[in-house]
């Protein structure tokens, strides 16, 4: 039977700001719990308010391993002013750009979590490119353009050891509407087809990608 979190995990989940829905959540959790026996990190791409964190944090809190999580915290393309899914309590103030580290912040704070997780704060490719250890687990749910979905794929999947696993957000085979967006899916298919990853799990959007074969980072 999957791994799944405790009750106060689970309403630190479900009270945090995102866009998960629980039934993804607890297959991304069991996905990380399995990951954490390897030993190693577990690497999310697009933090957000940390809806995610939370259940990656205390999956590596179990195993003894730390979570990082990569965001640059003003948010996506669809998460800016005059679209659905921008949130103005988001916004600061001061600067009246998107800031989502507070939330962020507190999030981990209310769970209890904040020593479990390491958060690099700055864009994806930016710290992939200096990056260099392997990685159980790495969470894909940044950007939804091509060009950022594919840098993300292209920066960190390289990093995952031999067993662990890619776990994709945001899959949609047919679009959804306007702002959904396939890129997501077409790096999903990417990944199958690279021969490296094999897929062992369906939940709603979410795909769990185990790697089967071994391949070493690309020279940067």
């Amino acid at each position: 039977m999957p791994a799944a979190p405790k009750p106060d995990i689970l309403a630190a989940f479900e009270a945090a700001k995102g866009f998960m829905p629980t039934d993804e959540g607890l297959a991304l959790y069991a996905a990380a719990v399995e990951a954490g026996r390897l030993g190693l990190p577990l690497l999310e791409v697009g933090t957000y308010c940390g809806r995610s964190t939370v259940l990656l944090a205390d999956a590596a809190r179990q195993a003894g391993v730390t979570a990082l999580t990569v965001d640059h915290h003003r948010g996506s393309e669809e998460q800016q002013p005059g679209w659905d899914y921008h949130d103005p309590e988001t916004v600061d103030p001061e600067t009246g750009l998107m800031d989502t580290l507070p939330a962020f912040r507190r999030t981990l704070h209310r769970a209890g979590l904040e020593e479990h997780v390491v958060a690099l704060v700055g864009r994806s490719p930016q710290i992939a490119a200096i990056w260099n250890s392997p990685l159980g687990l790495v969470f894909v749910d940044g950007g939804h353009t091509d060009e950022h979905a594919n840098a993300d794929y292209e920066g960190w999947a390289p990093h995952v050891a031999e067993g662990g696993v890619l776990v994709i957000h945001d899959v949609f085979p047919e679009p959804l509407d306007e702002f959904t967006g396939q890129a997501p899916y077409r790096v999903y298919l990417r990944a199958l087809e690279s021969g490296d990853f094999t897929e062992i799990s369906v939940t709603g959007s979410l795909r769990v990608l185990r790697r089967t074969r071994a391949t070493a980072p690309a020279p940067r």
